[in-house]
């Protein structure tokens, strides 16, 4: 499981993430928002599954489904999947935006990605957007979480700090630049429509499929 969060294991296969307990709360309050009151979501690189859990159970009217390449990963959701017993959460599927053959075929509502983008190659942000652009119907929502460079903003000193963190772990990795992740979106048919701003420098950016 990729991630530069301090990771803990607790009773019954399931991990823990102090980043995914505090930003949580702070994500569903926009998802709450912009998520559709009823339809599938596809959450990308679920990671530890807790969020979820967190957002199936807060959401009831949306069937959720976690993915994630990893098979420690989907190990954890399971494990918190099994523990909260939630109607509308579906097993996680072996996603892996680098490999098509893995998407799904079914349409989706709605697509979640948290704390991906720059913890992967660039290769996989391409994916994600020829992914949505596949599944999402016309107004569909693709939401994502995360650290970004702005050209029009400063970058913080700890996100500059954590960029270098990142590309001295795997130099493919690192902050990416807002607008390019914008034109990555546009070629696949989407448009970025929201972006806010979150705790600890992070970034929410909304995208709608309109075409």
């Amino acid at each position: 499981m990729q991630t530069m969060d301090t990771i803990t294991a607790i009773p019954g296969g399931a991990l823990a993430s102090p980043a995914a307990a505090r930003n949580t709360g702070p994500i569903l309050e926009v998802l709450k928002a912009h998520l559709p009151a009823r339809g599938r979501v596809l959450e990308i690189a679920a990671g530890s599954g807790e969020h979820a859990v967190a957002y199936a159970g807060a959401l009831p009217g949306l069937e959720w489904t976690p993915s994630d390449p990893s098979a420690e990963a989907r190990a954890s959701i399971a494990a918190w999947a099994e523990a909260a017993d939630l109607p509308n959460l579906r097993p996680p599927l072996a996603l892996d935006l680098l490999e098509e053959a893995s998407w799904p075929e079914e349409p989706f509502a709605a697509l979640v990605c948290i704390n991906m983008i720059h913890i992967s190659p660039w290769a996989a942000t391409e994916g994600l957007m020829r992914l949505a652009g596949r599944v999402l119907p016309v107004g569909g929502l693709l939401a994502t979480y995360g650290p970004y460079r702005e050209a029009d903003v400063p970058l913080a000193p700890s996100n500059a700090a954590f960029d270098e963190s990142l590309k001295a772990r795997d130099p493919a990795w690192g902050l990416r630049d807002r607008d390019d992740v914008a034109a990555a979106a546009k070629a696949e048919g989407l448009a970025l429509t929201l972006r806010v701003g979150m705790h600890a420098n992070n970034l929410m950016l909304l995208f709608r499929r309109v075409g």
